[in-house]
C-alpha cells in the first residue's frame, strides 16, 4: 500500500513559523522605527535649512533686518507669512514632520519653529524706550555661527500663528525650556523630563545642528542659557 505524506503544515509547525515571524517582527520594529525617525529628523533639518536661507535674503533685502514675530508684527504679518514668497512650500516648510500637533498647525497657521525671542524680539523699558540688544537687526549679531537663531516648537505649545518665538529670557530652569522649545523631538523612548533624544537647531549663519536633550539639560542647569547671542 502507498502512503502519501501531506505536505499541508501541521498546527505545531504553523505556531513554530507564526512565532519565528514574530520574534523576527520584534527585533526589526526597532530597526524600523529608528529608520522612520532618522528621515524625519532629516527632513526637518532640510526645513530649517530653507528657512535660515529665507530668513538671510530677506535681511539682505531688509538693510539686515529680520522679519517680525507675532509679539510685534500686525495679524498675519509675522515671520511665518513674511517668508512666504521666499519659500517653495511654506506650508510644508513651517512643519515638522515629527511633530505631533503638525496637522492642527497646519490649519491654524502656526509653525512647529519658533524664532529665539533674543533676535525677533526688540526689548523696552516701562517708558517705552529701547533696551538695546538685537532687535531684528542680524548686523547685531557678533558670532552668528554660535548663535541660535531658531528651535523646534514644545508640544506644551499652543499650535495658533501666535506661538511663532520663545521667551527665551525666562529660561532660568530646565522646565522653562521644555515649554518652549523640545530638546528631545527625535526619540523613540519619551521621558517626562525631556532629557533622552535630539533636537535640531538652526544657527544665526544657517547652518543647522543636532544636539543631545541631555547635553542642553546639563547647560541649562549649569546657568548656559543657549539661546544667549554669542
Amino acid at each position: 500500500m502507498n502512503c502519501k505524506r501531506s505536505s499541508a503544515f501541521s498546527l505545531v509547525e504553523l505556531l513554530i513559523v507564526v512565532a519565528i515571524i514574530g520574534v523576527l517582527a520584534a527585533l526589526a520594529f526597532p530597526v524600523f522605527q529608528k529608520v522612520l525617525l532618522t528621515g524625519k529628523k532629516t527632513a526637518c533639518a532640510s526645513n530649517l535649512r530653507q528657512i535660515g536661507i529665507a530668513l538671510m535674503t530677506y535681511a539682505i533685502e531688509n538693510d539686515q533686518h529680520l522679519p517680525e514675530t507675532s509679539h510685534t508684527a500686525a495679524i498675519g504679518q509675522s515671520w511665518i507669512f513674511a517668508l512666504e514668497s521666499y519659500l517653495g512650500n511654506v506650508d510644508k516648510v513651517r512643519l515638522c514632520p515629527a511633530d505631533p500637533k503638525a496637522a492642527d498647525r497646519l490649519e491654524a497657521k502656526g509653525t512647529s519653529y519658533v524664532m529665539n525671542s533674543y533676535l525677533f524680539v526688540p526689548e523696552f523699558d516701562s517708558q517705552g524706550e529701547s533696551l538695546g540688544g538685537i532687535g531684528n537687526n542680524l548686523l547685531k549679531v557678533n558670532n552668528r555661527s554660535g548663535t541660535i537663531m531658531a528651535f523646534i516648537i514644545s508640544d506644551h505649545a499652543d499650535v495658533s500663528d501666535s506661538e511663532d518665538h520663545t521667551h527665551s529670557s525666562s529660561w532660568t530652569s530646565w522646565n522653562a525650556v521644555t515649554q518652549d522649545i523640545s530638546p528631545d523631538r527625535f526619540t523613540t523612548s519619551k521621558r517626562a523630563d525631556h532629557s533622552l533624544g535630539t533636537s535640531n537647531y538652526l544657527y544665526s549663519d544657517g547652518h543647522v545642528e543636532s544636539h543631545l536633550s541631555s547635553v542642553i539639560k546639563a547647560r541649562i542647569e549649569a546657568g548656559d542659557n543657549i539661546a544667549l547671542p554669542r
